[in-house]
């Protein structure tokens, strides 16, 4: 996105939630007055309509998530005679780099699944697997409701409707903090130091789970932006920028300095996840990088200690160009098969209204911590974490897309093992980097092959 274009989009988010509306954009009006109601079922009462959602709402720690999609979907089969909804719910990462992947590669995927924007899109688009949205949104009034579709456009089509929004960021344990005098810090040396008394006090600086492979790479994702500045993903990608370049390393160094001092929580490589969300909700850690959707567990009173303890703010400066940008956006979306019929296209029509409306986007707000895709007029009873999150969205020089969103495959996934390896101690910043650039080259040169 171009910088000029996102700073608009954030003032937006920032005004959005930081003063309250005086109205509603009532989508849940009384059926026949809805822009693009379609008063005809071309179906009679006993005819079945199928229909399987894939969703990833799966984890013990999104059941209000879940809870509010089965209502979405009783509400759809109300209206539509016919309709029977097949829930499918499979972890996020296995839906997106197994299941879906298979699926669409066999041209059989479910009618409405869980979408990743950017590259998935993309190569989903090519191969002809997903139904444009375009026309769907313009009917029913949604076009101009959400704060951007660009993760999910190709060729000026539209392919996928974003669910919710994220920031990722450094979320802090203002007790802890206050306890040792330590100030949020904001540069690079200033972590440093905050890291180093906190483990003199025998108290975990970061907790971080590296088993799964995927949460490394968020905050190093973060670090070589601050050094290398926000367009080197795609420098990667154009043969611009090179992986082995000196402030690309410069990140991987720092990210080692944290690893050998031993910053990090105990025996990362061994521990899922949820692991890292535990450590810090139970109060043993002070700081934790994690995306808004961490938000969920962090303030059930049930699961976290440290529910009026929690901060956010984006990571410390570091001396680079891409000092003050965070990783936020629009990523995940619900997208649907260009292989539905006339009928099921009616039940999806009636999902989407359903589903993406001012009452759900509010509920996820409150109820979930999920920044809201849809532009709220209704911005009441936010919880103080979540304004500042989005506070902290908002008031950022730009944001930049997750790398995983645009690099290819191969490389993400080498990444991810390289970076396993570097918290083992079985590899070198610079040897890595040097690993990940052959592989880059590689993928570069398949790509343009396959084009």
């Amino acid at each position: 996105m171009h910088t000029r274009t996102l700073v608009s989009i954030l003032g937006l988010v920032c005004a959005t939630f930081i003063v309250s509306a005086c109205s509603s954009l009532n989508l849940n009006a009384n059926p026949s007055n809805r822009k693009g109601e379609m008063t005809n079922h071309p179906t009679q009462k006993n005819d079945p309509i199928l229909l399987t959602i894939r969703h990833t709402q799966v984890k013990d720690t999104q059941k209000k998530r879940l809870a509010m999609l089965q209502e979405v979907v009783k509400a759809t089969e109300a209206k539509v005679p016919g309709l029977s909804m097949t829930l499918d719910g499979v972890e996020d990462k296995v839906n997106r780099f197994e299941k879906l992947r298979s699926e669409m590669a066999a041209g059989n995927p479910p009618e409405i699944f869980d979408l990743f924007g950017g590259t998935d899109t993309k190569d989903y688009v090519k191969a002809d697997r997903l139904l444009d949205l375009t026309p769907i949104l313009n009917e029913l009034g949604l076009i101009d409701k959400f704060y951007s579709f660009e993760e999910f456009t190709v060729n000026g089509k539209i392919y996928g409707i974003p669910m919710a929004g994220y920031v990722e960021g450094l979320y802090y344990n203002k007790k802890l903090l206050e306890q040792q005098h330590v100030k949020p810090p904001q540069t690079w040396d200033e972590l440093l130091a905050a890291a180093a008394k906190f483990k003199a006090q025998k108290i975990t600086p970061f907790a971080m789970a590296a088993k799964d492979s995927w949460v490394i790479n968020m905050m190093s994702n973060t670090m070589w932006v601050r050094t290398a500045g926000k367009d080197s993903i795609e420098g990667f990608l154009d043969g611009s920028k090179r992986w082995t370049d000196a402030d690309i390393v410069d990140a991987f160094e720092k990210y080692d300095t944290l690893v050998k001092n031993g910053y990090f929580q105990e025996g990362s490589l061994a521990l899922s996840y949820a692991e890292q969300q535990n450590k810090f909700s139970s109060g043993e850690a002070a700081f934790m990088f994690d995306g808004s959707w961490a938000n969920t567990p962090l303030l059930d009173p049930e699961k976290s200690s440290i529910v009026g303890d929690v901060g956010f703010m984006s990571f410390p400066a570091m001396g680079g160009p891409g000092d003050g940008y965070i990783n936020g956006g629009w990523s995940n979306a619900y997208g649907f098969s260009k292989k539905v019929t006339p009928v099921q296209l009616v039940a999806i029509k009636e999902f989407i209204r359903q589903m993406y409306n001012e009452n759900m986007q509010k509920r996820q707000l409150i109820e979930e911590g999920m920044p809201p895709a849809m532009k709220l007029q209704d911005t009441s009873n936010v919880n103080p974490l979540i304004t500042q999150i989005l506070t902290v969205f908002a008031q950022s020089n730009g944001a930049f897309p997750a790398f995983d969103s645009r690099i290819q495959t191969k490389v993400r996934e080498k990444l991810e093992r390289g970076m396993q390896e570097l918290i083992g101690g079985r590899t070198t910043p610079a040897a890595l980097m040097a690993d990940i650039q052959k592989q880059q080259e590689a993928s570069n040169k398949e790509e343009t092959h396959s084009k």
